[in-house]
């Protein structure tokens, strides 16, 4: 009997052993995160992986919570900006709270990760996305509008908020906002303007720009430097260069390129001086 006992105890504790691993199992394993596509399945634009929703705090019987969002874009366009909705219901589909996330600068395939924070009555087990969205059904933050961009001279380079966008003349969509446009071409003074969209803007639109020329030469070194001055001279092995009144010299390795202004000069008649009479 006393053999059998043992036994007996053996198995208990062997049994307690295996639900304490259990039990520390399921502690180790992540929560599940809740993922949404957007707007569709078949070809969404957006992908949305959001965390365990965390309790920050509570008053009056709500819970401040927050989740943390893996926003991937999905599409083969940059998105702007995006702006949503974001509904939390109960096991019952009932909606308990919801909360604004902005999505803003989102580079194809390229991934951000978003605080969200929400007030809710309560732990959401899943979530709705809605887009803001005009009268005719359009997301307000994805609708874009068609503006023609010309500069004088054609042929500059074109940034839109600092993105590359081609050569001037171009036609660039733009979401509703400010915007800034930045034109550079050899040769000119580098500028750029602001440019505001209203959210029910027609498309249509232009914008022309005028580049103004350089005023003084333009060494650019090879580290990146350039100077805004006047080439005094120029030899196989060095390079004279005046800015703001000073005298530098270059060696011509350091010299990437060199632009020089025309410069329009008037040639003086000579002086003659009147010969003396000589006398008789």
């Amino acid at each position: 009997m006393r053999r059998q006992f043992v036994t007996v105890a053996l198995c208990v504790v062997l049994a307690t052993c295996l639900v304490s691993a259990k039990d520390k199992k399921d502690r180790d394993k992540p929560e599940p995160s809740i993922v949404m596509l957007w707007p569709d399945q078949t070809s969404p634009t957006l992908k949305l992986t959001f965390e365990k929703f965390v309790q920050l705090g509570s008053y009056n019987g709500q819970l401040s919570l927050e989740s943390h969002v893996m926003v991937e874009n999905t599409s083969g366009k940059r998105i702007p900006l995006a702006s949503f909705t974001v509904y939390l219901l109960d096991k019952d589909k009932v909606r308990i709270g919801n909360g604004t996330l902005n999505i803003t600068d989102l580079d194809p395939g390229q991934q951000v990760k978003l605080p969200f924070q929400v007030g809710s009555l309560g732990v959401p087990a899943s979530l709705s996305l809605v887009a803001h969205t005009d009268a005719a059904g359009i997301p307000t933050s994805l609708r874009t509008v068609p503006l023609k961009v010309i500069s004088v001279p054609p042929g500059a380079s074109l940034k839109v908020d600092g993105h590359d966008e081609g050569f001037t003349p171009a036609t660039v969509r733009l979401t509703a906002g400010n915007h800034t446009l930045s034109f550079s071409k050899e040769g000119y003074l580098s500028g750029s303007t602001p440019v505001d969209i209203k959210p029910g803007e027609a498309a249509g639109g232009s914008i022309t720009f005028e580049l103004g020329g350089l005023s003084q030469d333009s060494v650019e070194l090879r580290g990146g430097t350039v100077l805004q001055g006047d080439v005094i001279s120029m030899t196989m092995t060095s390079v004279v260069v005046r800015v703001d009144g000073k005298e530098q010299t270059f060696d011509r390795n350091q010299v990437q390129k060199i632009i020089l202004v025309e410069r329009i000069t008037t040639q003086q008649p000579p002086v003659t001086q009147p010969m003396p009479a000589k006398p008789n």
